[in-house]
């Protein structure tokens, strides 16, 4: 791991701060989505804390039971040196969802609309955190200008491509946040989104092989693609149903519509305005990001 500095003695390593800069940025537009939503912010806010540490958790074990067993068997210790490394994000969505539905029928808090809230804030929050990740990719078998040297070797930067596709299916989540055709939709996309940037990435990684050229996070992307897609259909057939059950609305009087129409332009007007300065800053950002990469591990 890249570390920074000391504290008391304490390693800073640079993947524990972009973690904790992704889980706070997350935090942040998953509250202004929700805010957007009319949903209540501190219920929300609670929801997002606890779903990031069995998220954490779950990555954990995910990561031991899967990937490394046999070496924590013989040092079960350090089960608990979460500092060295060793999380699986794929067992951490997995885990964090699991906690956050449980969590949301308890409180009643609604169920696919605040995952629709979520979905954007959760996939900023990794590509940023994924910035400081020190698993590299296989060694390249042409050498690459983008290539980066790591233990004698011009490997792939598998880091930065899960960055830049991750950037970019946040912009795709931000950008369809607002046409959405039942709720649920933009979780499941990003789901899928997700699962398809891990299992292209994941040629590119080492790790442990199931048959051929795939990976177990091969099958964990499949997977979890499977179930979005059983999950996409459950959730369209049961909005229709819930529009066919609908009484027909009484029709509006014309003030009521002429005052709609003179605020809705100006929404949207600032709407707009906002998407379009989101999506500077995350080109800026993605760049920004590359650019910091490859000075950190030509640096440290």
């Amino acid at each position: 791991m890249v570390e920074l500095f000391h504290i008391g003695g304490i390693s800073i390593h640079l993947f524990g701060i972009t973690i904790a800069l992704g889980i706070l940025a997350g935090i942040k537009v998953m509250l202004t989505e929700g805010r957007r939503k009319g949903l209540d912010k501190y219920p929300l806010f609670d929801l997002g804390l606890y779903t990031v540490f069995a998220g954490l958790v779950g990555a954990r074990i995910n990561y031991i039971l899967a990937f490394n067993l046999s070496y924590y068997l013989e040092h079960p210790v350090r089960i608990f040196m979460i500092q060295q490394g060793g999380l699986s994000i794929q067992g951490g969505l997995i885990a964090g969802a699991a906690f956050a539905f449980w969590y949301m029928r308890k409180h009643q808090i609604p169920l696919w609309k605040t995952a629709d809230t979520f979905a954007p804030g959760i996939i900023l929050g990794q590509a940023i955190g994924r910035i400081g990740c020190d698993v590299f990719g296989v060694p390249m078998e042409q050498e690459w200008p983008w290539g980066i040297e790591f233990m004698g070797n011009i490997v792939h930067p598998v880091q930065i491509y899960e960055v830049i596709l991750n950037f970019a299916l946040f912009l795709l989540l931000w950008h369809k946040r607002k046409s959405i055709e039942y709720e649920g939709q933009l979780f499941i996309y990003y789901i899928i989104g997700f699962s398809l940037n891990r299992f292209i990435v994941e040629f590119f990684r080492t790790n442990p092989l199931v048959f051929g050229q795939i990976s177990i996070a091969h099958l964990y992307s499949a997977g979890m693609i499977i179930a979005a897609l059983i999950a996409k259909e459950f959730l369209k057939k049961r909005s229709r149903k819930r529009i066919q059950a609908q009484k027909v609305t009484q029709k509006k009087g014309n003030k009521d519509l002429k005052n709609k129409d003179l605020t809705s332009g100006k929404e949207n007007t600032a709407g707009s305005f906002l998407d379009l300065k989101v999506t500077g800053m995350v080109v800026f950002g993605t760049i920004l990001a590359v650019v910091f990469y490859y000075w950190v591990h030509s640096t440290f």
